[in-house]
């Protein structure tokens, strides 16, 4: 059957079915816990958490499911040295939005707090807690947190845009792969060149890594129903990690406006822009990021330009100008169907059960 895979084996699931874990308070228990109940492998994005709500969000997940899930954090979360920018460069990035903030009529705020890296103090409670998988993003953890995680039986999971990347992935002795397209909502979490270098489809990426990689992987970019998870395992996918269909879902965290613009015309332009974190992801195109193309050099690093940019997306949400907002959306978004996690997770089933008979005929 198309759902014996060695990632089905290595994860402990029925299906290789895994819910994107998205970050910046998307992801909820209640997908998870539908994901993971209903046979695939739920996702919790926890790169912006505490330590604390890290354990807090791990004991409700476990409430919530006794199957296997999967907690996502980030290696890299900064690209600020010394956790913060000078005057000149944060007064430069004020001048550049400053339009914006004008016209929202609010005041530019206050240079950001220096930024200090969290990814070492989140890490040792996920060791600690011992969440089925620990996948990641922007880097591989050390050697020793690695050996930690196989000591634990703590499977792990990690995120290659690059043929270089997967190699280096195998290198380090992660259990699974992740081949990351660049149709994928969110941010591209290239680690060994810069994301603007490392905009590979998913389909070529995962047939490359495959010629050259021998450990498990995972399709993920540009997939929403079963004939893309049927496409990606004929190619030789071991699983598809599904993102923008959950997030469009009513369990999702996002918000009901984020939702109904990925159900919106608007969901068949997407973008990838660094004006919004500092860091490159697609989303829905927003006339901030299209007016500001070519002046990346004006932006502040990841996270600092996210705290910046905070307060121009909450006024804007509060006076509904929705075009000076990224919504997180992939290339796929214009066929999502479902609004519930539960149908899209039969349908996803459903479908690739006849699509994969079909494609392997």
């Amino acid at each position: 059957m198309w759902y014996q895979t060695k990632a089905s084996k290595i994860l402990g699931i029925q299906y290789p079915i895994l819910q994107g874990p998205f970050g910046g308070n998307l992801s909820s228990v209640e997908l998870v816990s539908i994901v993971s109940n209903a046979g695939g492998l739920g996702g919790y994005g926890a790169y912006t958490l505490s330590p604390q709500e890290i354990i807090e969000i791990n004991q409700q997940i476990r409430l919530a499911t006794n199957k296997p899930y999967n907690i996502n954090l980030w290696v890299s979360d900064t690209d600020a040295a010394d956790g913060s920018v000078s005057d000149e460069q944060f007064e430069k990035a004020r001048q550049l939005f400053k339009p914006y903030f004008d016209e929202l009529g609010i005041a530019l705020p206050g240079k950001p707090a220096p930024f200090k890296t969290r990814f070492e103090n989140q890490v040792e409670v996920i060791l600690h807690e011992r969440p089925p998988v620990f996948s990641f993003m922007f880097g591989v953890p050390s050697a020793d947190i690695l050996e930690q995680c196989r000591r634990l039986g703590i499977v792990t999971v990690g995120a290659a845009t690059t043929l270089d990347e997967a190699i280096f992935l195998e290198s380090a002795g992660v259990d699974l792969i992740i081949a990351s397209g660049f149709e994928a909502g969110g941010h591209r979490p290239s680690f060994l060149a810069p994301a603007e270098s490392s905009t590979m489809g998913t389909f070529v990426l995962l047939q490359l890594i495959k010629e050259k990689v021998k450990t498990p992987v995972i399709a993920a970019g540009g997939i929403a129903n079963g004939k893309g998870v049927a496409a990606a395992l004929v190619l030789g996918a071991d699983a598809a990690q599904i993102g923008t269909a959950f997030l469009a879902t009513a369990e999702s965290n996002a918000t009901p406006v984020h939702k109904q613009m990925l159900f919106s015309d608007a969901a068949k332009y997407t973008t990838l822009s660094r004006a919004f974190t500092g860091r490159l992801g697609r989303g829905m195109n927003s006339r901030i990021a299209k007016e500001l193309v070519q002046q990346e050099k004006g932006f502040l690093p990841f996270p600092l330009q996210t705290q910046f940019m905070s307060h121009l997306r909450k006024a804007a949400t509060e006076q509904e100008k929705w075009d000076m907002i990224l919504f997180w959306g992939g290339q796929i978004a214009p066929v999502l169907k479902h609004v519930k996690a539960g149908d899209l997770m039969r349908s996803i089933l459903e479908e690739t059960t006849v699509y994969f008979d079909h494609l392997k005929a």
